[in-house]
């Protein structure tokens, strides 16, 4: 209906030419999908020469921005009309263009700086499945100056649902994070200003709803962010290792075909789910028992290690990360490079639900992850 907050897809690119750069953008998006990310990294990779591994799309995964192709089919429970997928398919091409130009722009603005980095915390993500249940308030920020100190560019990452605006709100607009890089760059004249999301599937921000209170958790983070660059930081040194490694997850039992016959029955995106699947086996099609997952390190040699999960990460994921390694150099990302699915910890796949399995109707998946 409007817009309220324009949003941005926006690019930092690290590295020279001869060492071999690394691009991470970011998307104020509810997810982009491998499609996408692939079809990026193929441009970027001829003639440009970059490689796979070295470029990391990474989404906020706010509610209030368009709908891609190929992310979340069965949102809406039914088919999506014929003239309204023309628009969803035009956008998604325009997106696909745009991140590939911000992605040129951001290599050919290159200079000589410094990277640095600082973790600070927020407060408002909540658990939105158990009450004082896990959460990850962890606000690490990478901070880019040129050759004379002067903030280039600062890239923040919270774990956190983009949900304060709810599904009654139909304009354009970031959310939180959209709000938070708004207020830095306001607080930061020249600088670029990028928010990643972490492993914030199971948390929503906390008080909501609505757009003030989006910039109340926007604002949140900006002061955090400010407080972190007027006090001494971390350098990076390291030299940058990309690496990725794609895993296949498995899927549960899926539905017999009778089960799927009375899901068919079912008002809403279950019964259209259902039908989607029935017309396949129809079709003499298999249903995946697999999912693939793409995971995405970089390392700057012993100051900070990141990590690219794809998908709705739940938090336990983090917080094992950050338990089994060093937790004071390392950052994780989730919502990056594609968007599958949630991606349940063991705890929550018994404990089932929402992020355990039920979401997965709306992302067009046979059944839940296996155990």
């Amino acid at each position: 209906e409007g817009v309220t907050q324009p949003i941005f897809a926006k690019a930092l690119a690290i590295g020279s030419d001869q060492e071999g750069p690394a691009i991470l953008i970011t998307v104020d998006n509810c997810g982009v999908p491998a499609s996408v990310r692939n079809a990026v990294v193929q441009r970027l990779n001829q003639p440009q020469g970059i490689k796979p591994e070295r470029v990391a799309v990474s989404s906020s995964h706010c509610h209030s921005a368009p709908c891609l192709a190929g992310l979340l089919p069965n949102l809406f429970g039914e088919a999506i009309p014929p003239e309204h997928q023309v628009q969803i398919d035009r956008y998604t091409r325009e997106l696909t263009d745009k991140l590939e130009q911000v992605a040129l722009a951001a290599l050919a603005d290159r200079k000589r700086g410094r990277l640095a980095w600082s973790q600070g915390q927020a407060g408002f993500a909540k658990n939105r499945r158990t009450a004082g249940g896990p959460v990850d308030h962890a606000l690490p920020i990478l901070i880019v100056t040129d050759a004379k100190g002067k903030l280039r560019a600062v890239v923040a990452n919270y774990a956190c649902h983009c949900t304060t605006v709810d599904g009654e709100f139909n304009q354009v607009c970031g959310d939180w994070a959209g709000y938070a890089q708004e207020f830095l760059e306001r607080d930061h004249p020249g600088a670029i200003a990028l928010v990643a999301v972490g492993c914030g599937a199971d948390a929503n921000p906390f008080p909501r709803t609505g757009i003030d209170l989006a910039k109340q958790h926007g604002q949140e983070i900006a002061t955090e962010v400010n407080r972190l660059l007027a006090n001494p930081v971390n350098a990076i040194h390291g030299k940058l290792e990309c690496r990725t490694k794609q895993i296949e997850l498995l899927f549960d039992t899926p539905p017999t075909r009778q089960q799927w016959e009375e899901r068919a029955k079912q008002p809403g995106a279950v019964g259209y789910h259902a039908q989607g699947n029935l017309a396949r086996l129809d079709r003499g099609e298999t249903l995946p028992t697999t999912l693939p997952y793409l995971v995405q390190t970089w390392n700057f040699g012993g100051d900070l290690a990141m990590v690219f999960l794809p998908g709705e990460v739940v938090v336990d994921y983090s917080l094992r990360l950050k338990k089994e390694f060093d937790s004071a150099r390392l950052w994780v990302n989730a919502y990056a490079n594609d968007v599958p699915g949630y991606i349940p910890s063991r705890r929550i796949l018994k404990e089932g639900g929402y992020e355990g399995g039920d979401a997965m109707v709306y992302y067009d998946r046979p059944t839940k992850l296996a155990m």
